[in-house]
């Protein structure tokens, strides 16, 4: 029976090959789209799951809002891991890292420039499952300046050498550190990166006492069979008995003060595995990822290869008046409905097998575009699973059934008797069907065409708003640490090169992480006001081209500029101030130390962060020249910077001892910060072709249909008089019609998820018409043209061959 049902399948593919090259090809695109965007959702929710420990592993976020200001980020104090550790039974170990931020490193007078360079405790091995291919795992980072390599960095230094206790000059640290091991690269998908990991016990922040100063990440190990939920439940006591004490201490109010004024100061505990899909939290490490991307991206991988399957059905229905005759004589020879149904599905089953063989060739040539569209490492690897293959074949079933079970149904349900009479090919001609699936299908074509249009809107928008500051011909210069005391000396040799127009030392810059700190206001020391802080030196609001709103920026010749400060309108707006004339904040601390800072101006808000949020309260304190380390800004001229950058370089190595110079500019930082926006843009562009490509392909095989069955029609209308231009109009204004109806279905839906896909924006557009109206025109016109050539081919056949033709 199975050999009867193929050779069946193989004479009617071989009497339907026109389309059945159109059904596999929309057929193969469509599950390369799904199997393409299938790799790259579940490559994003696989980080972290390579660790043994997974389920066991969790990183404390602070959750806090002082002054109205709230913030929700993975940094904690030294002393809470370590005390928790003690403290907890729960609590098997703990684990702290900190970032170093880009590092040179320096091996036999040769220096390497490294960007993911981390501290952690001797702990870190004993949490993530990173295979040590050299050295102890238990003394890896167990004493000061010892350091691990990952296998590309060892190889980068040390060539084949063995690198085991070589010494290594990282930084501007004097003392050198000592190689104790080297581990297998960190894997893709981890959410930190990290070539070099040096003991955190060399870092003196490791020993502070101080609870609130949170500035680094810490992980606990916890026991078998323990629950985060426990752990969270214990914090608040936890933070009362330490955290307490240094609120009254710094801030002169007791904790639970602090707290009915509106104020929060909490941790809790967050699962290893959460860590890559959660972009509200402020984090040193990878960038997370928006699991809503991967929801919008699982659901056109879903209508993608639906409109595919509507391909096949469409046309499987439409070329049921050429089939119904050999179901006639089927039915007369003594075959039975359910054997009917069982061929034709066989030849969906088969066709869809082919389409998923030719979509395998197909991802295996794109992957790597795909991957440098993402600056992912995302593979096809049928092998490493043992039931990929057998998913393959599932899903091939799946979409098999889904394109074929209802033209076997309709087909093999014809009554031979009917048939016989024609009465079948007559009604095959209304296909009320068919121009449902149609609409259906460029429905979801107009709703990726305007998304994807209103993604690319936004993104231009942000690119270009104005941000409140200048950021074309700025550069920014990190590890000013490298000078040490010779800062100010270098700022004054860089002003005399003649393309540099401006440049200032800060400790901060816009798009760049900087701290939170809280202030108590003289007259209102009931209050604690929560601003970012930045301390710059006299030059700053000049180089960056800000606006002083009210009073004056800071000048040297100004002495008691030490103890004043600057702040945004926001911080004016929030904070209900009147006259700054009249305005101090203080810096928390002992009575004895507590800082007062007059604020002498106010600077027009800016966008310090990413345009997904609002400008939150900012405060700028005068920069001592003793302060060591932070950035230079330089603002360069328009005219030939490329040689004004490299008599930069060339100051820095006389003043650096020839470290290499390290810089980046501003206007390309802010468009790092929407790479993944841009990256989902270029995506949905990608797919909105595809998509509209296989309903193009069904529609032409439709007309095609069409065509056929009206050219006895077209001659007709021809020897009356019709001429070309009003034929193509009688058939091709169905067409204009569905698609017409297709915008006026999709077009509420698009403004439903264009509107909430908006909401992550703080500054946003309009939505307007224009996209809207974009969209119908582009599947107008893509459609029109897809018909165009069948139907004016037709139109010019002589009269006289189309009276034949039936």
């Amino acid at each position: 029976m199975f050999n009867n049902l193929i050779k069946h399948s193989i004479r009617s593919f071989k009497r339907q090959r026109a389309y059945i090259i159109i059904n596999v090809l929309g057929l193969s695109i469509g599950i390369a789209c799904s199997l393409l965007i299938a790799i790259f959702v579940i490559n994003e929710a696989s980080y972290d799951k390579f660790n043994v420990k997974k389920d066991r592993i969790v990183r404390l976020i602070l959750n806090g809002k002082i002054g109205g200001q709230e913030l929700t980020a993975a940094y904690t104090s030294s002393a809470m891991g370590p005390t928790m550790a003690k403290e907890f039974p729960e609590v098997e170990d703990y684990l702290r890292m900190t970032g170093r931020g880009p590092t040179i490193v320096e091996y036999n007078n040769q220096t390497f420039t490294e960007e993911h360079m981390i501290e952690a405790d001797s702990s870190f091995f004993n949490f993530f499952s990173i295979p040590v291919i050299k050295g102890d795992p238990k003394n890896l980072l167990n004493a000061p300046r010892k350091v691990v390599l990952s296998e590309s960095m060892a190889k980068k230094i040390f060539g084949n050498e063995n690198p085991i206790d070589k010494p290594l000059k990282i930084g501007s640290d004097s003392a050198r550190y000592t190689v104790s091991g080297v581990m297998a690269n960190v894997p893709e998908n981890s959410h930190f990166e990290a070539n070099i990991i040096s003991s955190f016990m060399t870092n003196p922040l490791s020993k502070s006492p101080i609870w609130l100063n949170n500035s680094l990440s810490t992980y606990l190990l916890l026991k078998p069979k323990s629950s985060y939920t426990t752990v969270d439940q214990k914090i608040p006591e936890l933070l009362i008995k330490y955290v307490g004490p240094e609120i009254q201490r710094f801030m002169g109010i007791s904790i639970a003060d602090f707290a009915a004024q509106g104020n929060k100061y909490r941790f809790y505990c967050q699962n290893l595995t959460d860590i890559h899909l959660d972009p509200l939290i402020q984090q040193q490490f990878k960038q997370p990822s928006d699991p809503k991307y991967l929801k919008i991206f699982g659901s056109i991988a879903i209508l993608i290869i639906l409109i595919a399957a509507i391909n096949f059905m469409n046309l499987s229905t439409a070329q049921s008046a050429r089939r119904a005759k050999e179901v006639g004589i089927k039915k007369i020879g003594g075959s039975s409905r359910e054997m009917l149904i069982t061929q034709f599905l066989s030849e969906s089953f088969i066709l869809s097998f082919i389409s998923l063989l030719i979509a395998l060739l197909i991802i295996k040539v794109t992957l790597p575009y795909f991957n440098n569209l993402l600056g992912a490492t995302l593979k096809l690897n049928l092998l490493k699973n043992w039931y990929t293959i057998p998913v393959m074949i599932l899903f091939s079933v799946v979409v098999g059934f889904l394109s074929g079970v209802y033209p076997a149904f309709f087909l093999s349900s014809f009554n031979p008797y009917e048939v016989l009479k024609g009465s079948v090919k007559n009604s095959m001609k209304n296909g009320r069907l068919r121009r449902v699936l149609v609409v259906f299908q460029f429905a979801v074509s107009i709703l990726l065409i305007v998304c994807t249009m209103v993604m690319y809107r936004q993104i231009k928008y942000m690119l270009n708003k104005d941000v409140g500051f200048n950021k074309e011909q700025l550069i920014v210069i990190n590890r000013t640490e490298a000078l040490g005391t010779r800062m100010k000396s270098f700022k004054e040799a860089v002003k005399g090169i003649s393309g540099v127009i401006n440049i200032a030392s800060s400790t901060a810059v816009p798009g760049r992480e900087n701290s939170n700190s809280g202030y108590m206001m003289e007259g209102r020391k009931d209050e604690t006001f929560l601003m970012q802080t930045n301390f710059v030196d006299e030059d700053y609001i000049a180089t960056y081209g800000m606006t002083i709103e009210s009073g004056r920026p800071f000048d040297k010749s100004h002495s008691t500029d030490q103890g004043a400060c600057l702040v945004n309108e926001t911080a004016i707006k929030n904070f209900a101030i009147k006259d700054i004339e009249k305005t101090r904040f203080i810096t928390p601390g002992d009575s004895s130390n507590a800082k007062y800072l007059q604020v002498i101006g106010v600077v027009k808000n800016f966008n310090f962060v990413s345009l997904r949020n609002p400008i939150g309260p900012y405060i700028f304190n005068m920069k001592k020249d003793q302060m060591i380390g932070g950035y230079l800004s330089v603002k360069l001229s328009a005219q030939n910077y490329a040689k004004t950058i490299a008599e930069i370089e060339n100051k820095w190595k006389e003043y650096t001892e020839n470290n290499p110079l390290q810089y980046y500019f501003v206007d390309a930082d802010f468009e790092r910060m929407y790479i993944q926006e841009k990256q989902n843009a270029q995506m949905a562009v990608i797919f909105s072709i595809l998509a509209i490509f296989i309903a193009a392909l069904g529609l032409f095989g439709l007309t095609s249909f069409t065509v056929e069955q009206r050219t006895k029609e077209i001659g007709v209308r021809k020897a009356m008089g019709s001429s070309i231009p009003g034929i193509y109009f009688v058939i091709s204004r169905e067409v204009i019609i569905l698609v017409s109806i297709s915008a006026i279905i999709a077009w509420p839906l698009i403004y439903y998820i264009a509107s909430k896909w908006l909401e992550n924006f703080y500054y946003k557009i309009n939505l307007g018409v224009f996209s809207f109206v974009a969209g119908l025109a582009i599947a107008l016109g893509i459609a029109i043209l897809t018909i165009s050539y069948r139907i004016l081919s037709a139109a010019r056949v002589n009269p006289a061959q189309s009276l034949k033709y039936e």
